[in-house]
């Protein structure tokens, strides 16, 4: 990988989904606004890597010696990703910052970990998202945030949506919206930016 350009223009060529711009923007404009009331992000996890490149743009997000675990179980993914991810943890420009990728399905991992993270971000698999969402909140700081991605699917998971092609990943995102919003524990924005965007925190 050359630059962080390249491997965005890459994806795009070859139809990677990656994080769109417009999400990528309100994630560090959310951030940002937490730094402004003292709350920093040293340790961010990822439910998701696909070849990388999301967890490469959220190294900048980082404190100085932050880490982000970032976890996938496509074999193929995780080949391209480590190769990506290779060049960030040997840049001068990234130095003290790292990239851990973990390799498996993230449903079966997350219950076994018990560290706590700063900033948590799911884009996996859209049926497993209730579990994801119930983990990441164990595995949350207090004063951490959630970044959930593409919970409106395609608009799908707001209609009467019922046909059985994306049924059950639409069943299981409008389960975790349920979750999320009805949780009187829980602070929940859900954004139509991209492909839907929520944001959770603890209250």
């Amino acid at each position: 990988m050359e630059s962080i350009f390249e491997l965005k223009k890459d994806a795009v060529m070859r139809h990677i989904p990656i994080i769109l711009d417009d999400t990528l923007e309100t994630i560090r404009r959310t951030l940002k606004e937490r730094e402004n009331n003292g709350i920093y992000v040293n340790k961010i996890l990822e439910i998701g890597t696909a070849i990388g490149y999301s967890s490469i743009c959220f190294a900048d997000l980082l404190n100085s010696y932050g880490r982000i675990d970032t976890i996938e179980r496509d074999p193929e993914m995780i080949k391209e990703a480590k190769e990506n991810i290779k060049f960030i943890n040997e840049s001068n420009s990234y130095a003290g910052k790292t990239i851990n990728l973990i390799e498996g399905d993230a449903s079966e991992l997350l219950p076994t970990m018990s560290e706590k993270y700063d900033m948590i971000f799911i884009d996996a698999n859209k049926s497993k998202y209730p579990v994801y969402l119930k983990e990441g909140l164990r595995l949350l700081n207090p004063n951490g945030i959630i970044f959930a991605d593409n919970v409106l699917y395609k608009g799908y998971v707001m209609s009467d949506y019922n046909e059985h092609k994306q049924r059950t990943a639409v069943r299981h995102l409008r389960e975790f919206i349920k979750m999320a919003t009805e949780d009187t524990s829980l602070n929940t924005e859900i954004l139509e930016i991209g492909d839907g965007l929520a944001i959770i925190s603890l209250k």
